[in-house]
């Protein structure tokens, strides 16, 4: 039988020189982060099934790939419930495991506890362009600090790594879940139909409001409601970073002290981090955010060139304290690290030396001139000599192979190193 060497549907395999784009990411990356206090921490990709389909993943609960218990018979009765085959599933995202993490070892951290993650995440996604079954998230999350530090150093600390890794000219993008949870109350949404109405209402850069009406028309909104959400929406366009808590007062009376000062504080903030990171913010009343556990801010970040935000996230103060029956503030960023690697395609500049080496060359003199010339910490792979020397050359040149040195049994001078692009 002929075995099917592609890769797994809806998965990939990366070659060497994508492989080298997404460690120079990662590396950036992680630099910013470190120097922001930021330690890394890693999780399992297996979680217990009960705790990802905890009800507040939103849609991404629906995409879980869950894993059959061990020792099941080959032969399983017709009406066996599925809760009886499965008992672990392939994480989503990193946060949820993040949740289950800190619960598990909270004695062992710091208050307020600053981690950053990055690793392979599953959803059964229906492949296409740009949307794969398993990919890597990036994360960096503050858990312990209630205040809007968090948020604030959250946003600083990513957009500059964004900057970092090549990607300027980006935009912040805030709102808050309160004050979703108002606007939706005034317009005339029940509580219990919130999450419908932000379901649809996230969809509205998509398919407009002809489309976000016939939509929520089909989940019995009448057009009363969509054309008050509509109002209050539209008046708090392009609000001024000042303006906004008085704004949002005069548009959403019923909209909590509280949230008015948060609001007010982050803009304060987000105006100082934009002189100095050259990014820009807004508050966009239409951002939602999928995920059913945020409580507070969301935020998104865009970049020239990327369909979709680059980075995004917000603070869920309730998810980590499920489990501990206390609650714990945290906040958290995703970055959108495939996104962003296909922005940026082009491997990092690395000087790398190909030691060409004739057939009757000991191998021990090769190993010893290969560990002479990585003695400057320089790259150095041995390559045998074989075929025509100019085709060879193409073939290290393509390789990634900056430049070589041709190592004979029969010269004993000194290695004459020569650039790969321009030699015939």
């Amino acid at each position: 039988m002929k075995i099917d060497n592609s890769p797994a549907r809806g998965t990939r395999d990366l070659l060497p020189t994508a492989v080298a784009v997404r460690d120079h990411v990662l590396s950036t990356i992680a630099e910013v982060y470190g120097r922001y206090g930021y330690q890394r921490i890693e999780t399992p990709a297996l979680e217990r099934v009960e705790r990802l389909s905890g009800g507040q993943g939103g849609e991404n609960e629906k995409m879980i790939f869950q894993v059959l218990r061990r020792g099941l018979p080959e032969r399983i009765e017709a009406d066996t419930e599925l809760a009886e085959l499965v008992d672990m599933g392939l994480r989503y995202d990193l946060t949820v495991p993040l949740a289950r993490f800190y619960g598990q070892h909270r004695g062992e951290l710091p208050t307020p506890f600053r981690s950053f993650q990055f690793g392979p995440v599953w959803r059964a996604e229906r492949p296409q362009k740009g949307r794969y079954r398993q990919f890597y998230q990036c994360d960096i999350d503050m858990v312990g600090e209630p205040g809007m530090l968090a948020e604030a150093e959250l946003i600083e600390a990513t957009t500059q790594a964004l900057n970092r890794v090549g990607l300027t000219g980006t935009t912040v993008r805030i709102s808050d879940r309160r004050f979703l949870s108002a606007l939706a109350t005034e317009a005339g949404v029940p509580a219990e139909e919130h999450d419908g109405f932000f379901i649809t209402l996230d969809k509205l850069d998509k398919i407009g409001w002809d489309g976000v009406s016939a939509e929520l028309a089909t989940r019995g909104f009448g057009p009363e409601v969509v054309s008050a959400a509509r109002d209050r929406i539209e008046a708090l366009g392009a609000v001024p970073g000042d303006k906004l808590a008085a704004t949002l007062a005069e548009v959403v009376p019923s909209l909590p002290e509280a949230v008015l000062d948060d609001l007010a504080t982050t803009a304060t903030c987000l105006s100082e981090i934009a002189a100095q990171n050259a990014v820009t913010w807004e508050f966009d009343p239409t951002l939602v955010r999928g995920m059913g556990y945020y409580t507070g801010h969301i935020f998104e970040v865009t970049a020239p060139g990327a369909a979709g935000s680059v980075a995004g996230g917000g603070r869920y103060d309730n998810l980590i304290g499920r489990s501990l029956g206390t609650e714990v503030p945290a906040c958290g960023f995703s970055i959108g690290f495939e996104r962003i690697v296909d922005l940026l395609s082009e491997p990092p500049s690395h000087d790398r030396l190909a030691l060409l080496y004739d057939t009757d060359v000991p191998t021990s003199t090769v190993l010893a001139t290969a560990r002479q010339l990585r003695s400057d910490g320089r790259s150095v792979a041995p390559v045998g000599r074989s075929g025509k020397f100019a085709a060879q050359l193409k073939r290290v040149d393509a390789a990634g192979f900056t430049a070589f040195v041709h190592l004979r049994a029969d010269d004993d001078s000194s290695l004459e190193e020569r650039p790969l692009r321009g030699e015939d």
